[in-house]
């Protein structure tokens, strides 16, 4: 189960991405609804989450007539329809033949499908294939083999991808990051100790109170250096964005994720200094304001702390989250700004 505050946060939202994850029980009506139920919103002290309408039930309550929480509604229906016809074909499929299949136009599915996923069905393609890269990559002998196992219609298009998401070529990701120098330090800063690493395109890891141990893991087969003349250059710009808030949109780095998170990562790094978001915003400047809990777990996924502010993104109630590196770092980091704003 998720929190109790997080899910009346979704109840009050509507958010259909919660649906499934739990009902809401109105034990003053006796009935659960989903969390996006249409019906007027019940006093907070009269709800009950559960896990599910099973659980709901066996508490003695019923299903609501309105929203139908134990039924998989005709969009649902679509959308996991849609879902499994592009796995099966392991690559993107034409819109008007996906929304077809589901029985609606292809202006009208495109809406429906990324209501529930943040993504269109094409986003969705091309994230699902990175994925399967990345996987099937791990596991390869050789990369020839992944590149068809992925589901790419060849070597050109695989390296595109490889090149654009990855962050390193595509025989290094299928050695566990064999070939790739990662250069990094352990740093004081008024935060406590910084873990800055960068590969040759720009900062790969920014993380509070992490060693080597920890780089390691991430990269195990990379070849993990300390200092260098241009590492210090670069390292000294970290720090400067770290101890004196700004503009440091400048400073290169290199992460990688699916589609729907680095528009994610991008909404954070437009934030201005001293401001903060909260995650439905965040869902909405991606043009996905249905997506909240997608938009949470991407800025979650952040292995870039402060370059890419996810310390700016809080609750639509006005407290903190969760953060990473504890609430003590994210408020300081958010004093920080809100002070440089001042003076």
């Amino acid at each position: 189960m998720i929190a109790d505050d997080e899910a009346w946060a979704a109840v009050l939202a509507r958010d259909r991405s919660y649906d499934g994850s739990f009902v809401t029980g109105v034990l003053s009506t006796g009935i659960y609804c989903r969390p996006s139920c249409s019906a007027r919103h019940p006093r907070r002290a009269n709800v009950r989450f559960f896990k599910d309408g099973g659980v709901a039930r066996e508490a003695g309550l019923r299903p609501c007539l309105r929203c139908l929480p134990d039924d998989v509604s005709r969009e649902e229906r679509a959308v996991l329809m849609a879902i499994e016809a592009i796995k099966a074909a392991g690559q993107n499929l034409a819109l008007a033949d996906l929304a077809a299949r589901c029985g609606y136009s292809p202006t009208h599915f495109q809406r429906v499908f990324a209501r529930a996923t943040g993504l269109s069905p094409a986003a969705y393609a091309r994230a699902l294939q990175k994925e399967r890269m990345a996987e099937v990559l791990s596991g390869a002998e050789r990369v020839t083999d992944a590149i068809y196992d992925a589901g790419f219609s060849g070597p050109s298009r695989f390296y595109a991808a490889a090149e654009e998401r990855l962050g390193m070529t595509a025989s290094a990701w299928a050695n566990g990051g064999h070939g790739v120098t990662i250069r990094w330090a352990v740093v004081p800063t008024s935060l406590g100790e910084m873990l800055v690493a960068a590969t040759d395109r720009g900062v790969c890891r920014l993380s509070f109170n992490e060693d080597a141990a920890a780089l390691r893991a991430r990269f195990p087969n990379a070849t993990l250096e300390q200092g260098g003349e241009v590492f210090a250059r670069l390292l000294a710009q970290v720090i400067a964005a770290v101890e004196t808030p700004g503009d440091h949109s400048h400073i290169p780095i290199d992460v990688r994720g699916t589609a729907f998170q680095e528009a994610v990562w991008q909404a954070l790094r437009a934030i201005p200094p001293g401001e903060t978001r909260s995650y439905a915003d965040i869902a909405a400047a991606v043009g996905k304001p249905g997506a909240v809990r997608a938009a949470g777990s991407a800025n979650g996924a952040n292995n870039v702390a402060v370059l890419i502010p996810c310390h700016r993104v809080i609750r639509s109630d006005g407290s903190l989250g969760g953060y990473a590196y504890g609430l003590e770092i994210k408020q300081r980091l958010l004093d920080k700004e809100r002070e440089a704003n001042r003076g």
